[in-house]
């Protein structure tokens, strides 16, 4: 219990340090996949037959795995998901001092709820994942059977079906496909486990001795890989081009130059400059050198989706990105003042929660 709980508290702190890296899937989103699961060797227990083949163990052969899921993205990193899965494996060996001759097949199937939280580590092709999960399954024994083959030992033959509580952690790799929005590619890693030990009706030959008994794996651990599908069922449409906007000159004529304004629009959740952004900040810092300019101001906007806290910190790292760029432009830090506004003040009202492209902005205005 001790180690569980130390390993759900590093979780957590992990889940805290890599939060500005999220790559949120925001809304609801169906998964396939299909692959391979290689159960470790299962020790047998036989009720009331301690004795029987000292730490007899079964050994099984690589099966198939089949999982599908239907889940939901917050937009900020973490989604939750409830899965149906389906494992068969043939058994390999009954492992005990002598040679035995064995055949059967197990099963196991159930549902279990997830948690799973996606980063960004840089690259927009690939999205690493990890997560938790625990539900119900069920195991079933088909006609198990392992008898030496001296036929001079013991010998079991059980069938039977039993459920019981589940948990399991994994990790993946999403790999967006760039003509297709809302669908990527995914390979994972997970390490599942049905907990207690089930025990199926069976009968013991132990000499010339037959019992009627119930034999059942102690353990139960099992290593899969999946290769899947996963897609977005409203995936956020591509941003607008961008493009500066100028306001009009007053037509007073002895009146001071109008304000002059550019526009640089981010991606959704991301606060780095494009290449057409940092040509739109480029043109903003050599207006500056040919007109009167007082003061230079930097606002940041978001759009109305995610929370009101992170949309606030989110427009204030847009500011400071186009601020960086103009310095970097030849423009004086001490010209420059940064304001973050968050989801105030947008160009296009929406609803709360709604990814509008014209209100992730950087308002340049020059004074």
């Amino acid at each position: 219990m001790k180690a569980r709980n130390t390993l759900a508290a590093a979780l957590l702190g992990v889940c805290a340090a890599a939060a500005a890296l999220a790559q949120p899937v925001s809304g609801p989103y169906i998964s396939l996949g299909g692959g391979v699961n290689q159960p470790q060797d299962e020790k047998l227990n036989v009720s009331g037959q301690p004795a029987f083949v000292p730490d007899s163990r079964l050994r099984f052969d690589v099966g198939p795995v089949g999982s599908g899921a239907v889940g939901y993205g917050f937009g900020n990193g973490f989604r939750v998901e409830i899965e149906g899965d389906w494992r068969q494996n043939d058994v390999q060996s009954w492992v005990n001092p002598l040679p035995a001759y064995v055949h059967g097949h197990s099963n196991n199937y159930g549902a279990l709820a997830n948690v799973i939280f996606d980063m960004d580590v840089g690259a927009s092709w690939i999205y690493p994942y990890f997560g938790a999960g625990a539900g119900y399954s069920r195991t079933s024994w088909n006609q198990i059977y392992g008898e030496p083959n001296c036929y001079c030992g013991s010998a079991f033959t059980a069938s039977g079906e039993q459920g019981h509580f589940a948990y399991q952690g994994l990790f993946g790799l999403s790999f967006p496909v760039a003509y297709l929005p809302g669908l990527s590619l995914t390979a994972e890693y997970r390490f599942f486990s049905a907990t207690g030990s089930p025990t199926f009706p069976a009968y013991t030959a132990v000499g010339n001795t037959i019992t009627a008994t119930r034999i059942g794996p102690t353990t139960d651990f099992n290593h899969t890989g999946l290769i899947g599908l996963r897609y977005e069922l409203f995936p956020p449409p591509p941003p607008p081009p961008e493009a500066p906007v100028s306001a009009p000159a007053p037509a007073a004529a002895p009146a001071p130059e109008a304000a002059r304004t550019y526009l640089v629009f981010f991606d959704w959740d991301r606060a780095d400059l494009s290449a057409r952004a940092r040509q739109i900040v480029a043109e903003a810092a050599q207006a500056s050198t040919h007109v009167q300019t007082t003061r230079i101001e930097v606002n940041g906007y978001t759009d109305l989706s995610g929370s009101t806290a992170y949309n606030q910190a989110l427009s204030v790292r847009r500011a400071q990105s186009v601020e960086a760029e103009l310095v970097r432009d030849g423009v004086a830090q001490s010209e420059i003042g940064i304001h973050g506004f968050g989801e105030s003040n947008p160009l296009v009202p929406t609803a709360k929660g709604v990814r509008e492209p014209q209100n992730r902005r950087v308002e340049i205005v020059l004074k």
